[in-house]
């Protein structure tokens, strides 16, 4: 029996609903070659040349992580800022979800980094007065609803590539949007707050049930440790341990140090 084509391993992962990107060489030498990428897999095809592959199926995989599709240019063994290759990467893959609980000040800045990165954003609050679309436009969609009654709803499509950031400092908000998210398989919780905050939160959790596995898994204070102050540089430092903890890169996190947040 022949090995299947490039297409039905396609249209099987498709299927599947597994992740997979196809790389297409749509101008240049060795226009309409192929490569297909997959996650812990070896790339399947060639586009005509080894180190190009080697860094389109490194994009490729990339852009799959995002849940993008587009055009990349290369030199014609993959070399970057060149244009002699035009190569088309289309993923095959939901965008990663965010979930921000708490509109306040600091979610519109985190909502629109998110969106560059590729993330399908939702805002939620149960204030109908702050969770709005006229607040939050850069938002894929703006809920009125407490995070645990959202979390049940989409919890159980929650995977690796999502990301859940409590932004609240209330007890009657966070504490059921923790303790939500933790029986989700997201693979980021990130609380925002002081450490002292974070101590009296982690009082109220194991009151509420959560063992230490669960605290294991929240990222409190919230992102890197790079002195951000701003809404926006906190919104870089949180999509930046974010990325960190997804590429398994040792960035220092706030949760890791101690003293004082801010200088």
């Amino acid at each position: 029996m022949s090995a299947p084509s490039i297409y039905e391993l396609l249209r099987d992962a498709v299927e599947a609903e597994d992740p997979i990107a196809l790389a297409t060489i749509v101008e240049g030498p060795g226009t309409g070659a192929k490569l297909l990428s997959r996650p812990g897999a070896t790339p399947i095809g060639t586009l005509g040349n080894a180190d190009l592959d080697r860094v389109v199926a490194r994009d490729a995989l990339g852009e799959l992580a995002a849940g993008r599709s587009g055009i990349r240019h290369y030199g014609a063994r993959g070399e970057a800022r060149e244009g002699t290759v035009a190569v088309f990467i289309e993923s095959f893959a939901a965008p990663p979800r965010m979930l921000i609980f708490g509109a306040v000040d600091f979610t519109a800045a985190l909502a629109r980094v998110a969106k560059v990165l590729g993330y399908r954003v939702t805002v939620c609050d149960a204030r109908e007065v702050f969770a709005t679309p006229a607040r939050f436009p850069m938002a894929d969609e703006v809920v009125v609803d407490w995070p645990d009654r959202l979390l049940a709803e989409v919890g159980a499509d929650l995977g690796p590539r999502d990301a859940v950031c409590v932004l609240t400092h209330d007890a009657k908000f966070d504490v059921p949007a923790v303790t939500a998210a933790l029986e989700t398989d997201v693979g980021y919780i990130g609380v925002m707050g002081s450490r002292r905050t974070h101590e009296d939160r982690t009082v109220r959790l194991v009151e509420a049930g959560v063992d230490q596995a669960g605290l294991d898994r929240l990222r409190s204070p919230i992102g890197l440790d790079i002195g951000a102050r701003t809404p926006e540089e906190t919104a870089i430092s949180i999509l930046a341990e974010i990325i960190g903890r997804r590429t398994g890169r040792d960035a220092r996190a706030l949760s890791d140090g101690q003293g004082p947040i801010h200088d």
